[in-house]
């Protein structure tokens, strides 16, 4: 491959060099769907010509650099053709293509260059501009189509940076038309013969059923057979950007008895328009388009009659295969049931949405990998389908669903839901789908939520959060495209608007990141760029990030960090990383820094993990392959990861000896991977998973799959003070076109689909765990109270077990030192019981005792024994006489005299 960079100045000054009518000109561009892409060269000259020092170069989305050419060799004919075909093309035209090459890998946005020796011959699109998602101009688009030169070009365009209108040199034909490719002006400059007239077909002759031409198996037994068929239209998509064409069903008449073939073909036709009703004859070709039965190089279309009727076939989720649908291909058929949105990602480019009978989880968040996790993807297949507006146009305006066009506040997330959906069944793109001929209505299920609010029982909160490649240029305004993120200043601006609407509003004390520029932590760096404009938009709070003293944490161009409301907490101890294996390579540098509340005292570390991502198979060996067990390449260095950041967090790196751990971060790994229960069986527990006894949460959704990469796991000692935890779905759930980026928007898109909210100002959601600190009373503080001066009363001979009241005393620690004990002393008359109240233990007569006292503490289960306070107890008299016969209670009290000397000494 050679790679140069050509100026836009170098580039006119090679076409003012170039000769006024160049041998070799392009003269056919196919920009098609999928790989099927293609450039056509055509030799002008009467004679053979030498390809030897024609170089062929793309320039992608604007850029004055060469970013991928082709030397070409060997000779070409007079008057013949060179293709150049994308690798992954189809056969179409890989059977007719001269060579395959890399820069084919265009879109409707880059340019192309054809050199001879260094001099311009030729050019397509314009250098050094970037149109958006294609040129275009009143009759041609450089966008999912054919683009012919015309006859009348005979010598190259040599001004590559000048402006390209496409309509003045190109004619533009459907996208996928290939039957022009290799023969540029009949290959001699002249034109195609006419065609020979064709006999009009006739409503009503003999025809081929349509369930004949479908078959019972997934491909037509009449492939590449000429046919004439009839049927309603069901569907019209013969727009030209729709799928240029139409469906129709079997007439009633024709439908067959065999349950394996289907009654509705896709026409893959335009010229003639048809209406929803028609009852139409069509004469054309059977065809396997990308493992889809249609009737293509239709000859004619005749309409017989109109105003007809089709009623809906009636099919139903979950199905037992996916290759049951295979029997309704390219029928009307209608989904009365409640589903769900599980894939928004296509939404906006594409108008795709992916429905399921339930939301649809990655087989590792629920299941043990291996066999368990696999069968829960193979059941996943079966709950789901596709619904496909028929658009062929990239980003259409407004974007279909929901009604009446997706923006910034009209959402719709995962776990939305619609009660029926009606259309044809299609298949394209390796998947069964379904194009509504009735708009679905969606519902808002699963809302947009607010930040959690703080637990009532928390006085602390940690976060976690991917900021999706936060590069800030120079941190001055300048130094854009970066190597990863907002590719401009105005990108820059609109993601960190997001990110910091998001951040401020969870309110957390500490905040672990990822995916922040690895720039240092110097007056523009990426760190100190977000932690200065939180503290702008956040007057209340007061803003700091962990400076960890290096240019760089790790070799990654992506880091992890630490940011802090100083107004909540302070660091103490050192902040720590490490770079030692396993995390020299592939998993990212371990960060750890120690906090102390400034309310609580709580002390407590929080330590951030970035481990190994899941892409970038092709390099992984060994174990680090995947081993088809759902969990992907590189397991084994993420799991080796978690053990070995375990292990560095048990050796306290900052320097503080407290077993209040916990890591928060993205994993790459889902629950029930092994790099989660790694950490598990070193003491590190999912706190979310804990606190909801399942691993139904969630982060991410790739595939329409969600799951959880995002955790935050803890030592048991700080897990027993989480009260609350969970991911807050600000990102997961939301179309991915509602991000920052302004890429295949319009400048009205650019607009209505954002807003500086949080929500979609990533791909992963923040984890939020809310901590109750832990009162540490001093020894003093712990002791129970007993309230002094209580005073109690009790009628005398009250029988013994009687209760007499509860003692007031206090504990100021009930929860970790409950009382178990109180002790009586100077009298057993009365005793206190195991819940505080005085209980009557002997006889009690008020003539010898009408005042009780006695001395109480109480014990907490460490020991801690409360201050002696005295307790009275008053005896009532209950007899009513003993004041109006004086005389008679002194005889009685001299005739009891000496039983009243034994009884006290009795007592004693």
């Amino acid at each position: 491959m050679l790679k140069t960079k050509i100026t836009p100045l170098a580039l006119v000054l090679a076409g003012l060099s170039a000769p006024a009518s160049a041998d070799l000109i392009i003269s056919e561009y196919i920009e098609g769907s999928s790989n099927n892409k293609a450039i056509e060269l055509y030799n002008n000259a009467d004679t053979e010509i030498s390809l030897e020092g024609y170089v062929l170069g793309l320039y992608s989305n604007g850029s004055s650099s060469v970013g991928n050419s082709i030397d070409l060799t060997g000779t070409l004919a007079a008057n013949t053709t060179y293709i150049i075909s994308n690798p992954g093309a189809t056969a179409d035209i890989l059977d007719i293509a001269d060579t395959t090459s890399t820069v084919t890998y265009y879109n409707g946005d880059d340019a192309l260059v054809l050199t001879k020796d260094g001099v311009i011959v030729d050019s397509f699109g314009q250098v050094g501009v970037d149109p958006g998602s294609f040129w275009s101009d009143a009759t041609a688009q450089t966008q999912n189509k054919t683009l012919r030169r015309k006859l009348s070009i005979t010598s190259g365009r040599t001004d590559s940076t000048a402006e390209f209108l496409p309509s003045e040199e190109w004619e533009q034909f459907d996208i996928d038309t290939f039957d022009g490719l290799g023969s540029h002006a009949g290959n001699g400059g002249g034109t195609e013969p006419e065609p020979d007239p064709i006999d009009p077909i006739v409503c009503a002759a003999d025809k081929t059923l349509i369930s004949a031409i479908q078959g019972e198996g997934n491909e037509s037994p009449l492939v590449d057979t000429l046919v004439e068929l009839e049927g309603i239209v069901t569907a019209d998509f013969q727009g030209d950007d729709e799928l240029k064409g139409f469906f129709v069903t079997s007439l009633a008449a024709d439908e067959d008895t065999n349950p394996l073939t289907s009654e509705g073909v896709f026409v893959y036709f335009a010229d003639t328009d048809v209406n929803v009703g028609d009852h139409v004859r069509v004469q054309g070709t059977v065809d396997e388009y990308f493992d889809s039965t249609q009737i293509s190089d239709v000859v004619q279309v005749a309409v017989c009659a109109t105003g007809q009727s089709v009623s809906a076939t009636k099919i139903s989720l979950p199905l037992a295969s996916q290759d049951d649908l295979e029997a309704f291909e390219g029928m009307l058929v209608t989904l009365d049931q409640e589903l769900v949105v599980t894939n928004n990602f296509g939404l906006g480019r594409y108008g795709e949405v992916e429905l399921a009978t339930e939301r649809l989880y990655q087989g590792t968040q629920v299941a043990m990998p291996g066999d368990a996790a696999n069968a829960v993807e193979v059941e996943n297949l079966t709950k789901k389908i596709l619904v496909d507006d028929g658009s062929t146009v990239q980003n259409s305006d407004p974007t279909a669903y929901p009604t009446p066009g997706l923006s910034a506040e009209n959402t719709l997330r995962t776990g939305d839901s619609v009660n029926s959906v009606t259309g044809a069944l299609a298949y394209s793109f390796s998947t069964y789908r379904i194009h509504p001929t009735v708009a679905p209505q969606f519902i808002a299920t699963n809302p947009r939520e607010d930040a959690p609010e703080l637990n009532p029982e928390a006085d602390l909160r940690v976060a976690s959060f991917n900021v999706l490649n936060y590069f800030n240029g120079d941190g001055q305004g300048a130094g854009f495209p970066t190597s990863r993120g907002a590719d401009s200043l105005e990108e820059l601006v609109r993601q960190e608007a997001k990110l910091v609407s998001a951040i401020s509003a969870m309110q957390a004390d500490v905040v672990g990141l990822m995916e922040i520029e690895n720039d240092g932590f110097g007056e523009f760096s990426a760190i100190a760029s977000l932690v200065n404009a939180l503290n702008d938009a956040d007057s209340a709070n007061e803003y700091a990030f962990v400076d960890f003293n290096v240019n760089q944490v790790g070799t990654d161009a992506i880091t992890t960090a630490l940011i802090y409301r100083a107004n909540k907490v302070e660091e103490v101890g050192s902040a720590a990383i490490t770079t030692a294996a396993p995390f020299d390579f592939s998993n990212r540098t371990p960060i750890a820094q120690s906090f102390k509340s400034l309310e609580s005292q709580e002390v407590f570390t929080v330590a951030v993990a970035h481990l190994k991502s899941k892409g970038g198979c092709g390099s992984a060996s060994g174990a680090n392959e995947d081993q088809n067990d759902g969990q992907a390449c590189w397991n084994e260095i993420r799991t080796e990861g978690a053990s070995a950041f375990a292990d560095w967090l048990d050796s306290k790196p900052t320097g503080v000896d407290d077993e209040d751990i916990i890591l928060v971060g993205d994993m790459n790994a889902y629950a029930m991977e092994d790099p989660i229960r790694k950490f598990d069986e070193k003491g590190y527990k999912n706190v979310v998973a804990e606190l909801d006894g399942n691993t139904l949460a969630y982060s991410y959704s790739f595939s329409g799959r969600a799951g959880s990469l995002d955790h935050a796991v803890a030592t048991e000692s700080l897990l027993s003070k989480v009260v609350a935890a969970k991911d807050w779905h600000i990102n997961a759930d939301e179309p991915i076109v509602l991000d920052y980026n302004v890429e295949f928007k319009s400048e009205g898109h650019q607009s209505t689909l954002y807003s500086e909210s949080a929500y979609r100002a990533s791909d992963h959601d923040p984890v939020i765990v809310d901590i109750k600190s832990e009162v540490v009373l001093t020894p003093e503080e712990q002791t129970p109270v007993v309230a002094p001066d209580q005073v109690f009363s009790i009628d005398e001979n009250s029988a013994v077990g009687t209760v007499i009241g509860m003692l007031d005393y206090s504990d100021p620690n009930p929860e970790d030192s409950p009382v178990v004990k109180f002790i009586v002393s100077e009298n057993d008359s009365v005793s206190i019981n195991d819940q505080g109240q005085l209980i009557v233990a002997g006889e009690i007569d008020y003539e010898f005792e009408n005042r009780i006292t006695f001395t109480v503490q109480v014990e907490d289960s460490v020991g801690n024994v409360s201050k002696a306070e005295k307790v009275a107890v008053k005896v009532n008299n209950l007899r009513s006489d003993d004041d109006n016969d004086a005389g008679s209670l002194l005889w009685l009290s001299l005739l009891l005299a000496p039983l009243s000397i034994v009884r006290r000494f009795k007592k004693k």
